[in-house]
């Protein structure tokens, strides 16, 4: 009897103890299945999901793995599907979902999520107006990310900066001279604070109606004295930039002032010296030494020289009336294709008659005439073997006239030289001298006949004329016309014009 109850107790045990092992191992085959169940649902989301494929090209890629996250605005629209190496720089090409539109001025960046180094990609889908990414398109715009050793190195440069500033505050304060110079700006630092609070004190109620009158004028004038200070701002950091660019200039300048100061007092000395020399020269004249004091003391040399002088007034007195007028013109030739330009002054020391110099640019100025013998052996038929060939050539040639004038009622006669040859001409002046008449014939024994040359010219606005005419009118082959312009000035027009120029000329030295 009691061997049957002990086999009865081990069958129960061996019972519960298979029981337990069973359960254990249905709580491992469930967790299997439930992972496998949840990687599979994952996987077949991320992969079964609609989309479109592009890529980027990155320096560096580290920190991004496949299936890391492409957000929009911090919305997760995508993944990484792969990175692989593509020259010299990371492919990484990216899931995105068909409710995304990219266009071709989209952009993508890497961020940092977490400090453990985890990254993922930020997508700026662009401009809607431009034309959208497809399957298998580059997105262009990469912003990279910032690499630890980018930031290590700038740590560093302020790390040595920091190091620069301690030093320079080691030599500065290091000393027990700077720390008893220190503790003494403190002390009269005190002692200053300790008088202004006195003064406050004692004028509070001035203080607190200067303040209230400040406050009301301030904020009326606010925004006025807000814009001036932005000018001030401004033209400080202008002058600041014009004293760095122009530094070497600055340091020339005061060079130069330290020896225009040096120059000047070295000729204070001289100027005293020289005071003292005309002392000396004013008591010998006084005493009637020297050719000055002779000058002074001599009365038949006193009137020789008023005779001189009164000469010499005479010669500057007809100078001072001598009228000067300067003709610049220039004219077109419409046969020959060329244009003539002169320059003229005129010299005038009477109403009637003057002086006049001219100076001509004539691109038919100069002709050259050659014969050559020439001998053909044989002869062609009909051709003799010898015969003359005579050549004429123009070339471009400076010029001049120097003529004398007279003035008789409205006609103006000339004679001289004109344009390197002899000639004579006339002028003929109407409507208060703003129309002129000019025939001159000049280069006689050139050619058959003289150089007749025929011109009307008007005056349409003062100092200005328009004139036009015929040139070499008895020779055939080298008649012309013309069309042209002059201004003609006197001296008042010459001494402003003058003034002008030597005042442009003075500004532009100082500068």
């Amino acid at each position: 009897m009691a061997t049957q109850a002990f086999v009865v107790y081990d069958a129960a045990d061996w019972m519960r103890d298979n029981w337990k092992a069973a359960r254990v191992g249905v709580m491992v085959l469930l967790g299997i299945a439930a992972s496998v169940f949840v990687y599979r649902y994952v996987d077949e989301r991320a992969t079964g999901e609609q989309g479109y494929s592009v890529y980027a090209l990155f320096s560096d890629a580290q920190g991004l793995i496949p299936k890391s996250r492409v957000v929009v605005a911090g919305i997760s629209v995508g993944y990484i599907e792969e990175i692989q190496l593509q020259g010299a720089k990371a492919r990484v090409d990216i899931h995105i979902n068909d409710s995304i539109i990219l266009h071709e001025d989209a952009a993508v960046a890497m961020r940092s999520v977490s400090i453990l180094g985890e990254s993922i990609l930020v997508i700026r889908p662009g401009t809607a107006e431009l034309a959208v990414l497809g399957e298998g398109d580059q997105i262009s715009t990469v912003s990279e990310a910032t690499t630890t050793d980018e930031i290590l190195s700038n740590v560093n440069d302020i790390a040595i900066n920091v190091k620069a500033v301690t030093k320079q505050l080691a030599r500065s304060f290091g000393t027990d001279e700077a720390g008893e110079r220190l503790e003494g700006a403190l002390r009269d630092v005190s002692e200053a604070l300790e008088t202004v609070n006195r003064v406050l004190l004692d004028n509070e109620p001035v203080i607190g109606r200067t303040l209230q009158n400040v406050e009301s004028a301030t904020a009326e004038a606010g925004p006025r004295l807000v814009r001036i200070l932005d000018n001030v701002e401004a033209a400080t950091l202008d002058v600041r930039e014009l004293v760095r660019d122009n530094r070497d200039d600055l340091d020339g300048a005061l060079t130069q002032a330290d020896e225009t100061v040096a120059a000047i007092n070295r000729s204070a000395h001289e100027l005293e010296q020289v005071l003292q020399d005309v002392g000396e020269v004013t008591d010998r004249t006084a005493r009637g030494e020297g050719t000055v004091g002779r000058l002074t003391s001599d009365d038949v040399l006193i009137d020789e020289v008023e005779g001189a002088a009164e000469g010499i007034n005479n010669l500057v007195g007809g100078l001072a009336r001598l009228r000067t007028v300067v003709e610049l013109r220039s004219e077109y030739n419409f046969l020959a294709n060329t244009f003539k330009t002169y320059l003229g002054i005129r010299l005038q020391p009477a109403e009637d008659r003057y002086y006049f110099i001219q100076f001509v640019d004539d691109p038919r100025g100069s002709v050259d005439t050659t014969q050559t013998t020439v001998r053909t052996s044989p002869p062609r038929e009909g051709d003799p073997s010898v015969y003359q060939e005579t050549r004429i050539a123009r070339t471009d040639a400076l010029r001049f006239s120097l003529l004398f004038a007279k003035q008789v009622n409205i006609a103006t006669f000339r004679f001289g030289i004109i344009e390197s040859t002899g000639g004579l001409g006339a002028d003929i002046h109407l409507l208060d001298e703003r129309f002129e008449l000019n025939l001159d014939a000049f280069a006689l024994g050139e050619r058959t006949f003289p150089r007749l040359r025929a011109r009307l010219g008007f005056e349409v606005v003062d100092k200005f004329w328009v004139q036009g005419g015929i040139d070499d009118a008895l020779n055939e082959e080298s008649r012309d016309f013309f069309l042209g312009a002059m201004l003609r000035f006197d001296d008042s027009d010459l001494a402003a014009i003058l003034a002008l120029v030597g005042g442009s000329v003075a500004s532009a030295g100082s500068n």
